[in-house]
């Protein structure tokens, strides 16, 4: 066993022993993590070799086909993964400021949340940071958390979806996500009055995939309200293709009303008179527990809360 300590470490860690760790950890391959880096595979070896022996412990196993990393070697990927990204975050924000940037944000959020809150903090936060680079990933909530932990978000609006999240990460509410079951203005069912409960499994549906959060919340709803979960469906995650597949067939649809609010107001598409509810869930910010924003990102949330504040005052 090495003497390890946080000083021997420091001292003798460097930048391409967590690029070898994590081109290992995604390759298990140590043929394919030397071509990745450029490198000799015996150079790969007694790098690998030198780590192992600092930290004490084999880091991967060495098995005929594969090396997967050890009990012990799995937190030191997510380290050097973790690590990577911090550092490919710093360059991209010295690279901006050097070019006369103010930095860069990394925002995730779900389909609620780009559609609505996002896009308006962003341009009021473009009004005092007018070269702040902004980037946003559009993803379910499962996701975004993934991200955020491993430092690839400055932040995320998104909801918890199942309790032990809420030890990893902070929560801020901004506001509830109503869901509305829409259908296109041409649908048979728009004309019929109150929709009875049986008559929606006679028509095929888009719903999520199953297995993401929003998916099973769905299947409760159908559980409680007494009926199946409709087995005619195309399941996707992509705003564009429900929108688009609604409008091109006699489809039904269970989405935010965020996302669906506009087309309901121009017509094109028509709410669902029917029983069949799926009870709102706080959406909100995200950051990684204990771990204060700061510059733009601190700002950016701040301007999510008043806004969320003020559409409050203003439907009370």
């Amino acid at each position: 066993m090495s003497d390890l300590s946080f000083s021997s470490f420091c001292g003798w860690l460097k930048f391409r022993h967590l690029t070898l760790i994590d081109t290992l950890g995604r390759t298990r391959n140590m043929h394919l993590a030397a071509e990745q880096m450029n490198l000799s595979q015996p150079a790969i070896s007694k790098m690998l070799k030198e780590l192992e022996s600092l930290l004490g412990f084999a880091v991967f196993e060495r098995l005929p086909r594969s090396m997967p990393p050890t009990a012990l070697g799995e937190h030191v990927v997510r380290y050097a993964k973790i690590a990577l990204s911090d550092a490919s975050l710093f360059v991209e924000q010295i690279i901006s400021l050097r070019e006369g940037g103010h930095g860069y944000l990394k925002v995730g959020g779900i389909f609620a949340a780009t559609a609505v809150a996002l896009p308006s903090a962003i341009v009021q936060i473009k009004q005092h940071w007018p070269l702040l680079s902004i980037e946003v990933v559009e993803q379910t909530s499962d996701h975004l958390m993934e991200m955020l932990e491993e430092k690839k978000l400055d932040l995320a609006v998104a909801r918890f979806t199942n309790e032990t999240q809420q030890h990893r990460y902070d929560f801020q509410a901004l506001a509830p996500e109503p869901f509305k079951i829409v259908v296109n203005s041409r649908h048979p069912l728009c004309d019929t009055g109150p929709t009875p409960l049986e008559q929606l499994g006679q028509w095929p549906w888009i719903l999520y995939p199953v297995g993401t959060p929003i998916r099973g919340r769905m299947e409760l709803a159908f559980a409680k309200a007494g009926i199946p979960t409709p087995k005619n469906t195309i399941d996707t995650i992509s705003m564009q293709t429900f929108l688009q597949v609604l409008q091109t067939g006699p489809m039904i649809a269970m989405l935010p009303e965020s996302m669906v609010g506009p087309h309901i107001d121009s017509g094109l598409l028509r709410p669902l008179d029917t029983p069949l509810y799926l009870a709102p869930q706080d959406y909100g910010i995200l950051t990684r527990k204990g771990e204060q924003l700061s510059g733009a990102a601190l700002e950016f949330a701040e301007i999510l809360l008043e806004n969320a504040k003020l559409d409050r005052e203003k439907n009370t």
